[in-house]
């Protein structure tokens, strides 16, 4: 899939679920913000890698139509889905039970993003051309500086979830339950 097949196939499909999960979050403005501003950032270090390693010959995008040496479009998933859905579900997980969703979200999306460009040169069925034996261990720091810088950005700038009290949540059942009778 070039370039243009990808931004419009691809790209509309990624916006409609990423609206979907802001729907299902519904966080609050600055937090929306906050997690679009991550997600930014963590593309933009993506793509900054990208450019310096071409420049240096260690990897390269082996498609048509690149702009900066780079798929412009491709930008689009790390910044929406593995940055900014991701900062949010770990804010709306962070307090409570689901705690561990939020750690495994936490660590889980850095190591897949990393095992995903790995496994996707070595199978031959990804768009880089890999050159250097650097490319694996300054893939390895892409990605864990991508995502932490994001997210500690995303964090510095997000207010915290307010957390419902015992009593708060029995407050907001009794007048369901007084309707109910």
């Amino acid at each position: 899939m070039e370039i243009r097949e990808f931004l419009a196939l691809v790209v509309p499909f990624i916006i409609v679920i990423y609206l979907g999960f802001v729907l299902f979050i519904r966080p609050t403005r600055p937090v929306l913000l906050a997690s679009l501003l991550g997600g930014l950032v963590m593309g933009l270090i993506n793509m900054l890698f990208d450019i310096v390693a071409y420049y240096a010959g260690w990897w390269y995008y082996n498609l048509n139509g690149l702009t900066l040496h780079v798929p412009l479009p491709f930008y689009i998933t790390p910044v929406l889905i593995y940055g900014s859905i991701v900062y949010l579900l770990i804010w709306r997980f962070w307090t409570g039970q689901g705690r561990w969703f939020a750690l495994l979200l936490l660590f889980g999306v850095p190591t897949f993003c990393i095992l995903r460009d790995i496994l996707g040169m070595t199978s031959g069925s990804s768009y880089i051309i890999w050159k250097s034996a650097f490319s694996v261990p300054i893939m390895i720091a892409m990605w864990l500086l991508a995502f932490y810088i994001g997210f500690l950005l995303f964090q510095r700038l997000a207010p915290p979830r307010p957390e419902l009290t015992w009593q708060d949540q029995q407050k907001t059942e009794e007048p369901l339950e007084a309707e109910q009778m």
